[in-house]
């Protein structure tokens, strides 16, 4: 049974078409700037056993050679277990915020950015994944074009969505677009 591109996009669009703003932005790097001293909140480290980081690693397979884009990185929490777990991997964290950037570990590349606008060539990654960020991106579905544009087809993306509770829709990059992938990690 095959959906509609616009089934991942009803799950991340908002009822009201938000706009990021050149305000709305230095505000969010802002707020994320100074957040990043927050150690408790704002932690540089994830224990690798919950739910969020076993669907990510489950879903995205195995990453040996392949390079993976964190989308929202923070502190780099995700992208140092994986950057543990898939050492011959090539993990990239990208940021809104420079501060939050500083406490990425070293062997990870990051870069300084918006979810909307991705500095990257496309189809430059194997996989990406955006977990408890894509919400801050404001433009919800912009920032998810974004990270297809930049994955090859035939790579994978994972998305949590803090809003939701916990990972709602893990998508794979196929030729014919982009469509939710079942809870066993493979596409219908």
């Amino acid at each position: 049974m095959s959906e509609k591109p616009s089934t991942w996009k009803r799950l991340f669009t908002r009822s009201q078409r938000a706009r990021l703003t050149p305000e709305l932005r230095a505000r969010i790097q802002s707020s994320f700037d100074e957040a990043s001293r927050d150690e408790e909140h704002f932690p540089s480290t994830i224990d690798p056993r919950i739910y969020h980081v076993k669907l990510i690693r489950e879903h995205l397979g195995d990453l040996r050679g392949k390079r993976v884009l964190d989308a929202g990185c923070g502190k780099g929490r995700f992208a140092r277990v994986l950057q543990e777990q898939e050492p011959l991997a090539e993990i990239w964290g990208l940021d809104i915020s420079e501060e939050m950037l500083r406490f990425v570990p070293e062997g990870i590349h990051t870069r300084a950015g918006f979810m909307t606008e991705l500095p990257f060539e496309s189809g430059f990654f194997d996989a990406a994944y955006a977990t408890e960020s894509l919400e801050h991106a404001v433009e919800i579905e912009k920032a998810v074009s974004e990270i297809c544009r930049v994955v090859k087809p035939g790579g994978r993306i994972s998305v949590g969505h803090a809003g939701r509770g916990e990972l709602t829709s893990r998508c794979r990059r196929r030729s014919a677009g982009w469509r939710p992938a079942s809870p066993g990690g493979a596409s219908h």
